[in-house]
């Protein structure tokens, strides 16, 4: 399993609907290796969102299994599956996720709280993204004084400060105008080329998801292989 930084098997998730239920995630299959580049595509409704929180932890599927290098976290109960998102995984939110209370800083510092790591640990990761992500001159003000853009570079600051394995991001420039998407994109692939991590992403922009090695797309629910750009060859899957 670990030579796999993410694995999933037949991860099904279903919601009950009045009376009806409705399948968000038909036993969707994956598995993305370390370094690689994965987008997931799809319209509305289709499911990819509630399949990305499940791979990050962040929902709990009814049936199947995630690993995250070679870790089943769905096995693992709610403490111990915090400690290991805190210490493996990064996740960027479409809408910031920024507590208001908060400062920049504090709210970049959140991941570090929560893995318990001390100043020495986290120090020197700081210091090079606040310089990567030109947030120096922000850092003590509160989310409301910052623009979207800045927001999402703090957000993006967050889900790096451990160092994680892998970043899971769920639409993050869906909330920016093309500026500011175009500046946070680049400063995402920047920062994940300069620190070799796993990128998994949701996104509806087809001229992102095209600079990915490989592209998935989620139709009522299920997970299948559009296009695979590894080793500069473009194929399209056939189903």
């Amino acid at each position: 399993m670990a030579e796999y930084m993410l694995q999933t098997e037949s991860v099904i998730k279903q919601y009950k609907q009045s009376d009806s239920v409705i399948t968000a995630v038909n036993r969707a299959s994956i598995k993305v290796e370390k370094g690689e580049f994965v987008a997931i595509i799809g319209t509305s409704g289709s499911g990819k969102s509630t399949f990305l929180h499940i791979c990050a932890g962040l929902d709990r599927p009814d049936a199947g299994h995630v690993f995250i290098n070679g870790t089943e976290i769905t096995k693992l109960g709610h403490d111990a599956l915090g400690r290991f998102r805190g210490e493996n995984m990064g996740f960027i939110f479409q809408k910031h996720n920024l507590i208001p209370q908060f400062t920049a800083l504090e709210n970049i510092l959140i991941p570090t709280m929560m893995c318990n790591k001390a100043d020495m640990e986290y120090q020197e990761n700081l210091r090079h993204l606040v310089e990567t992500l030109d947030l120096g001159e922000r850092l003590n003000h509160l989310p409301s004084e910052l623009s979207g853009g800045q927001q999402q570079r703090v957000a993006i600051a967050r889900a790096l400060i451990n160092n994680p394995d892998i970043i899971m991001a769920d639409e993050p420039t869906g909330a920016l105008d093309r500026k500011n998407a175009d500046e946070v994109l680049n400063l995402l692939f920047k920062t994940r080329e300069e620190f070799g991590m796993t990128l998994v992403m949701v996104t509806h922009d087809l001229a992102i998801a095209d600079r990915a090695d490989r592209i998935f797309r989620m139709d009522a629910g299920e997970l299948k292989l559009e296009r695979d750009y590894i080793s500069g060859n473009k194929k399209t899957a056939e189903y």
